[in-house]
């Protein structure tokens, strides 16, 4: 019955980690743009064009 403890506490402190990961990248801006590398993407194929010409 203890190990079930242990294991129990063990998820929590994984859980809370990627967690708190989770909200430190929400807060450091890392989802913040979420339209542009779409857009990028069709871009970069226009100048691949205008560089061939």
């Amino acid at each position: 019955m203890s190990v079930i403890f242990v294991l129990i506490m063990v998820s929590l402190v994984v859980a809370s980690c990627f967690l708190g990961l989770f909200i430190w990248a929400n807060k450091s801006g890392q989802y913040d743009d979420t339209v542009s590398p779409a857009i990028r993407m069709l871009f970069d194929d226009k100048k691949a064009r205008k560089d061939k010409k």
